[in-house]
């Protein structure tokens, strides 16, 4: 049975489904005990979050479902930046801040690293899973992390990185393919080295590796999830597809713009934060395209733009704001989770019950 396999009984799930840890506010309470009671394993994404944000919002998931849950967070990043590239991204995003009324620039303190004290959150609530993004944990912290009984979770976007993870001893690693919306997990390398596509990935991920390998990037229904198992995973992570629930942290205008895009709609940005990243092309994105060289790199970047996004969210300019979605929003859907999941799994045994007809 595809439903309860090697990442299902190590998750503790009824499904080896897995709701992406999205960051900056997507993944609410209500959408990660959702995923978790209605089969999956729903994660917190708290890669934005503060050590006593966390707290809270991981009590009031206790509080809302006794099911395993994951809390995703991001191996910290050490940009080199100059003043010059400072300079020119404060005199590219006048303009816009001007079209807000906004007055307030970015702040840097929101570059301080709280991974430390986010970790410690992590061992003190003994949370079932914590995944990683933006690198690969050290082996010394994931032996720590599995003596508390949690299972660890790397990202890779190609082979190489996903041997690097299973060298750090993680339980599981999700091969994220080009597809994916929203920053990809990309750490070894340059990110145009690293677009492959889901399809053409994860064979090539589960080939080189001996742990169980999770497919993403794309996948929306469940004939990705069939075709995904075809090609080795055991599993999959979605993260669009979850955005346009109803219980998602997803502004209005954000889901809308999912809902209302096509799959020509998506491209590959720097010009919010920094890094790369897919989602719904808009003004910004395009007039930045040819600025993008100029930019500090993520997070400072993310950092500057942060009140902008915010303010253009609070006044509903979704021309200035940043619409992450995988390269499938056409299969979006306005649904509940539990509708999603339910869904997702009747396609799934539809499909292998006519493959075995």
């Amino acid at each position: 049975m595809w439903k309860q396999n090697i990442v299902s009984n190590l998750l503790g799930t009824h499904y080896p489904i897995i709701q992406a840890g999205m960051a900056g506010g997507v993944t609410t309470v209500n959408l990660v005990s959702a995923v978790s009671n209605s089969g999956g394993l729903g994660t917190l994404g708290a890669g934005y979050m503060s050590a006593d944000d966390m707290k809270p919002a991981i009590k009031e998931i206790k509080g809302q479902t006794d099911q395993p849950f994951g809390v995703n967070l991001f191996i910290p990043e050490t940009p080199i930046v100059n003043d010059e590239q400072i300079t020119n991204a404060e005199r590219l995003l006048e303009p816009y801040k001007k079209e807000l009324h906004l007055t307030d620039n970015g702040s840097f303190s929101d570059l301080q690293s709280d991974f430390e004290n986010q970790l410690e959150v992590i061992f003190n609530e003994k949370i079932p899973v914590c995944s990683f993004t933006f690198g690969a944990p050290s082996k010394e912290l994931v032996k720590e992390l599995k003596k508390e009984g949690t299972i660890v979770i790397g990202t890779a976007t190609t082979v190489e990185e996903a041997v690097i993870n299973e060298e750090r001893g993680v339980d599981i690693v999700v091969s994220q393919g080009s597809e994916a919306g929203g920053h990809r997990g990309t750490f070894l390398g340059s990110f145009e080295h690293s677009m492959i596509g889901t399809f053409s990935l994860v064979p090539q991920v589960v080939d080189a590796v001996c742990i169980p390998v999770i497919a993403a990037g794309g996948i929306m229904d469940g004939r990705g999830v069939v075709a995904a198992l075809a090609l080795g995973a055991r599993g999959v992570q979605m993260g669009t597809a979850f955005l346009t629930c109803k219980e998602s942290g997803a502004g209005a205008f954000h889901k809308r713009a999912v809902l209302e895009s096509s799959e020509t709609h998506t491209v590959i940005t720097a010009a919010f934060s920094g890094k790369p990243a897919r989602g719904i092309e808009n003004r910004f994105t395009r007039e930045m395209q040819e600025f993008e060289s100029l930019l500090p790199p993520y997070p400072i970047q993310n950092a500057l733009t942060k009140k902008m996004r915010k303010e253009a969210g609070k006044q509903g300019v979704p021309q200035f704001m940043s619409l992450w979605s995988g390269q499938s929003p056409r299969l979006s859907r306005d649904i509940s989770t539990k509708d999603l999941l339910v869904s997702i799994v009747t396609e799934v045994d539809d499909s292998i019950r006519r493959l075995n007809e």
